[in-house]
């Protein structure tokens, strides 16, 4: 079935709306990994001020065990080795997405793909929480990092999908179509109340 005329995206802003999108989110991921790295070498150059600002924003969302985190000298990461591996995976895979992906596809893969790499992650987790035994920083590191790899190949496709939406094009089409169908409605009204020549033979040429 072909598109319809409305839906038709121009094959520039085909590839420069996506790329433009995939610039954001690999500039955005690498920002996040530096900062991470970044604080306990704020703390190291002695810039404490930057550091625990760092420190706070991250403390949100990653309970930064110490035991659980890489250290720079007697610092540690913005957050745990899990946590670090998630977001340097995303990074690492958003960086080369193009490469393994067109930034065209908006197709995102098959879910259990999905579920196969967080299963690493969930067993590494629960055998650690019930003392079965004792993850180390490179399984946790690892199995974020497997993960959030992954999560790139469902992310990326939705946001492209995004980006190809014209708005504002929709809009003007729906006004444009409503205006069309007022003047529609008006001509039928003003058509129906005009008085019938039928009425008056005289009157009909």
């Amino acid at each position: 079935m072909y598109a319809s005329p409305a839906n038709y995206v121009p094959q520039a802003v085909a590839m420069r709306r996506p790329l433009m999108m995939w610039f954001i989110i690999a500039t955005g991921s690498i920002v996040v990994v530096s900062l991470i790295i970044g604080a306990p070498l704020a703390f190291k150059a002695g810039h404490p001020l930057w550091g625990q600002a760092i420190y706070q924003g991250f403390s949100h969302v990653c309970h930064q065990i110490p035991e659980r985190s890489f250290f720079i000298g007697k610092h540690q990461f913005a957050v745990c080795a899990r946590c670090t591996g998630l977001y340097a995976g995303f990074a690492l895979a958003t960086v080369v997405y193009p490469l393994i992906r067109s930034l065209r596809q908006t197709e995102a893969p098959s879910r259990k793909w999905l579920f196969i790499a967080a299963t690493p992650l969930a067993i590494d987790f629960t055998l650690g929480y019930f003392g079965i035994w004792n993850n180390t920083h490179f399984s946790r590191f690892t199995t974020g990092a497997l993960l959030g790899a992954v999560a790139v190949l469902y992310i990326m496709p939705g946001l492209i999908d995004l980006s190809l939406r014209d708005w504002g094009r929709k809009n003007e089409i729906a006004d444009t179509t409503a205006n069309k169908a007022s003047v529609v409605e008006t001509f039928s009204t003003k058509a129906s109340a005009a008085p019938s020549d039928y009425s008056a033979p005289e009157r009909r040429i």
